[in-house]
C-alpha cells in the first residue's frame, strides 16, 4: 500500500512539476542569446515566474518520494512503474496546456500503461 502512495506522489507531483515549469517557460519564452550574461538574465527572468517555483517544489517532492520508494522496493520495479508519468504528462498537457496529442502518441501511452501494469502485477 505504501508503494502505491509513493507512486501516486511521484507521478502526480513529478508530472505536475513538469507541467508548471513548461507553463513558466511559455511565459518567459525561448532562449535566443547563449552568451553567459544573457543566460544569467534569462534564469533570473524565469525565477520571477510563480509557476517556475511551484514546478520546482513539486518536482522536489517527487524526487524525495522516489528516494523513499527506492528504500522499500527494488529499482527494477520502481523505474518501470514510474513510467506511468508519461501517461500523466500526456493527459496533463492536453487538459492544462491545451496541447494536441496525436493518435499515435496515445497508442504509445497505452503501450507504456500496459507495460506498467505487467510490472506492477509481477511485484513480490
Amino acid at each position: 500500500m505504501l508503494e502505491f502512495l509513493f507512486l501516486l506522489i511521484i507521478v502526480g507531483a513529478g508530472t505536475g512539476g513538469e507541467l508548471c515549469v513548461s507553463r513558466a517557460m511559455k511565459v518567459v519564452g525561448e532562449v535566443h542569446d547563449f552568451r553567459p550574461a544573457a543566460l544569467v538574465r534569462f534564469v533570473f527572468l524565469a525565477m520571477r515566474v510563480g509557476w517556475m517555483w511551484l514546478g520546482i517544489a513539486l518536482m522536489t517532492l517527487a524526487f524525495f518520494s522516489l528516494l523513499a520508494m527506492l528504500s522499500i522496493e527494488n529499482v527494477s520495479f520502481v523505474v518501470p512503474v514510474t513510467a506511468l508519468s508519461y501517461a500523466a504528462g500526456a493527459l496533463g498537457a492536453m487538459l492544462l496546456l491545451h496541447e494536441r496529442i496525436s493518435t499515435q502518441r496515445w497508442l504509445g501511452v497505452l503501450i507504456v500503461c500496459l507495460g506498467v501494469t505487467l510490472v506492477w502485477l509481477s511485484r513480490r
